[in-house]
């Protein structure tokens, strides 16, 4: 069985590069989690996990990650990631949702806290807080937007 994570933190970042890949890594670095492996996780947030602005992962590690990215490499598109975290009322479990496409940043914080509300709605669970995060970029040649929430214990 694998450890139940106790912390959080949301990142979001955007960046060019000289290839799609090289624009995603730099939208991490910009993020803050440009030096971890990132496992991609669905999106329930832990019981009881606290909320760490601080947190720091050491690098190289396998890291619990709900996210949304987008590249792109049409010059002068806007493309948006945001994360939404959704806090219950009480001590259980809480709802991450996340969004990407060529959309503001604006458009992306609204399209998740929608998403999140819908999410606590579906499980009849009553919500306390929204906390969101979001990254937006234009592309010059080649660009990325990233948003995540990293999981820690």
């Amino acid at each position: 069985m694998l450890p139940m994570p106790t912390k959080f933190k949301l990142v979001a970042g955007s960046s060019e590069g000289s290839t799609l890949l090289n624009a995603f890594d730099g939208a991490l670095l910009e993020a803050g989690a440009g030096n971890l492996n990132l496992v991609r996780v669905s999106s329930i947030l832990p019981p009881g996990a606290v909320y760490d602005e601080n947190l720091f992962i050491p690098p190289g590690n396998l890291v619990p990650t709900a996210y949304g990215a987008i590249d792109c490499d049409e010059p002068g598109t806007v493309i948006s990631a945001a994360v939404g975290v959704g806090i219950p009322d009480d001590n259980s479990f809480g709802v991450i949702m996340e969004v990407s496409g060529r959309f503001s940043k604006n458009a992306a914080e609204e399209r998740v806290k929608k998403m999140v509300m819908e999410a606590f709605q579906m499980r009849q669970k009553t919500l306390a807080e929204i906390k969101v995060k979001s990254a937006e970029h234009k592309v010059n040649k080649v660009g990325a937007a990233f948003a995540g929430v990293l999981l820690w214990y």
